[in-house]
């Protein structure tokens, strides 16, 4: 993991070096020259991303296809949402809008006392044991996303966003980027607090966090795949997904939807929202089957998105 940190600084800093800090100068946005830096790792990072999920998830999904379609209409705009997301536009704008006040928000925390902790500070032991520490604090933020996922179905205004990601009726490999950009906003924040609290996780471990992004989107491929009875059990599979996104279970089933989890399941399991059952049924929406428009494409997706959260805040009724 360390040579392949190593190999990526080093292929970071020449794109940087040989390609964008000369337009950077000739443009005179020198006060952007770190931000660029940054943008480059996004963009070489999500490129490696985008690569392994093609070549490894593709194959397999056109051999062991959990459902099969009759055409692979509306994929295409999940392929945008992921090359937003991967290739580092959308982490970017919310780095420019959200870091700045978290530093502000942070800072002010530090003058009055508070100073948040860190694995390192309360178990010593893990200060040698970088990959221990990294485990440790995905366990902490996997923890955050399962709660977060389950108020985005329980919160009717927050579900009014969400939907758009369990809108897909053919979910596969670029399904995990699906979601609203306000979903995304606060999704973005719901982690900027909890990283005020705990502390940044270590950021150095790109391959760590390649494989995990990589996890998710295993979970929502058209794949037919079960880890089995124990391994459905201890990290997130295809099948265990496909059931939360199935018609009936993921969000109109009993406690508004179950199989939360991210990566673990662990916590589905500790807070009774898990489901083991074998489903093979289609994925979506039930109120699609009586008409409602989710939207096509990306902007008329992002458009009824805010519409339906609209009529959520204002109660009025839905169309």
């Amino acid at each position: 993991m360390d040579l392949f940190g190593q190999l990526f600084a080093q292929v970071q800093a020449f794109v940087f070096e040989n390609s964008v800090e000369p337009l950077i100068h000739i443009l005179n946005w020198d006060n952007w020259l770190e931000l660029a830096f940054d943008g480059v790792e996004f963009f070489l990072f999500g490129t490696l991303e985008v690569l392994a999920l093609y070549l490894i998830l593709r194959p397999l999904e056109a051999l062991q296809p959990a459902e099969k379609w009759p055409s692979r209409e509306g994929v295409g705009t999940d392929v945008i949402y992921t090359l937003l997301h991967r290739l580092g536009v959308v982490p970017l704008f919310f780095f420019i809008v959200i870091q700045p006040v978290a530093d502000s928000i942070d800072a002010v925390m530090r003058l009055n006392g508070f100073i948040p902790f860190t694995l390192e500070r309360l178990f010593p032991v893990l200060s040698n044991q970088p990959t221990a520490t990294f485990f440790a604090y995905l366990v902490i933020l996997d923890f955050a996303a399962y709660w977060q996922h389950r108020l985005q179905h329980r919160l009717n205004w927050w579900w009014a966003l969400h939907a758009l990601h369990h809108s897909q009726q053919r979910m596969s490999l670029w399904t995990d980027d699906r979601n609203h950009l306000m979903d995304d906003v606060l999704g973005a924040l719901w982690f900027a607090c909890i990283a005020l609290v705990i502390g940044v996780p270590p950021s150095q471990f790109l391959f760590l966090a390649l494989l995990t992004r990589f996890l998710q989107s295993l979970a929502h491929a058209n794949i037919k795949l079960s880890f089995g009875s124990w391994g459905d059990r201890l990290l997130v599979s295809p099948h265990f997904h496909r059931v939360h996104h199935g018609i009936k279970l993921g969000h109109e089933g009993e406690r508004q939807g179950c199989n939360f989890a991210v990566l673990f399941p662990v916590w589905d399991i500790l807070f009774r929202s898990a489901r083991f059952d074998p489903y093979e049924g289609p994925t979506g929406i039930l109120d699609q089957r009586t008409g409602r428009d989710y939207g096509r494409g990306f902007w008329s997706q992002q458009k009824l998105g805010f519409q339906r959260l609209l009529q959520v805040l204002t109660q009025s009724p839905q169309k």
